[in-house]
């Protein structure tokens, strides 16, 4: 009964602490005109960040590289490290008291005083490892969307540049074009261009940030031909031909792949069933024969 009334209590004071986020969010909006549901996320993420402001500080290394992912990501929800840190222990937590009721509720084999806390401890490293993982997921998705994107917008940006426009008119071109993970970094570079930041430092920034080799490649191919004078139309024509290239050849190798892809479906999946049709019967009659 102990156990039960713990549970209990937790599970009473999530629900009342987030019923007065929640009156807190709808005053913040009232008073704001009545603000997008996005900005009220925001607001509820940075109730959680001054929170578990006292158990959310990370060492400097570990904010710069959380930073560093949460770039790479996007910036989802413009979370900050401790942002995302506060996000990560709230998840735990809140597993973690549903770990504690499904543990009191669904024993299994165990005492309920041994699944309890069971059920509280893998729920709540779960809860903990989530928004790594999620994070992780967002940054491959981004990293494939610029990386098939990249082709095409070089090869508009060789376009732009070959009809006499600057690298800043091509690269706004690509931005009105693209609307991805592309055209976001790249909108990221011009606005950092705007506030001050010089061009190719900005560029070296967000291959960087990117992580994709491609796009590495051409950032310092485009430096390269800054400080060596080479004009940056034909630079771009040989980089938009040898992308298209090397996305053929990768074409190529995932096809040559398929085949031996397709033998484990067709040994799990179609090998016993044809084995049943064509072995059935003459099973069926053997079986016969010895009655």
């Amino acid at each position: 009964m102990l156990q039960v009334a713990i549970a209990s209590g937790a599970i009473c004071a999530a629900i009342v602490f987030a019923y007065f986020i929640a009156i807190d969010q709808h005053r913040a909006a009232v008073a704001n005109g009545g603000l997008v549901a996005g900005g009220q996320r925001q607001t509820l993420v940075k109730q959680l960040e001054s929170l578990l402001r006292p158990v959310s500080r990370l060492p400097t290394r570990t904010v710069v590289q959380l930073r560093h992912r949460l770039s790479q990501a996007g910036n989802p929800g413009a979370l900050s490290p401790a942002g995302f840190q506060a996000v990560r222990y709230s998840f735990a937590a809140l597993l973690a008291i549903v770990g504690l009721g499904l543990g009191l509720l669904v024993p299994l084999s165990l005492p309920g005083f041994l699944s309890a806390p069971l059920y509280g401890a893998v729920l709540a490293v779960a809860g903990y490892m989530a928004p790594g993982l999620w994070l992780g997921q967002r940054i491959a998705q981004r990293r494939h969307q610029i990386q098939r994107s990249l082709a095409e917008a070089t090869d508009l940006l060789t376009l732009v540049v070959e009809s006499g426009m600057s690298l800043d008119e091509g690269l706004l071109s690509i931005t009105e074009r693209f609307h991805n993970a592309l055209g976001d970094e790249i909108g990221k570079v011009l606005r950092e261009i705007r506030l001050g930041r010089p061009r190719m430092a900005a560029l070296e920034h967000m291959a960087d940030t990117a992580g994709v080799p491609d796009l590495h490649h051409l950032v310092e191919s485009i430096v390269q031909s800054d400080q060596m004078g080479v004009p940056i139309a034909r630079l771009l024509r040989v980089q938009a031909t040898e992308m298209r290239r090397r996305q053929r050849q990768g074409a190529q190798e995932r096809a040559a792949q398929a085949s031996s892809r397709m033998v484990f479906p067709m040994v799990g999946c179609i090998f016993p069933v044809l084995w049943v049709v064509l072995l059935g019967p003459a099973i069926i009659q053997v079986l016969k024969s010895l009655k």
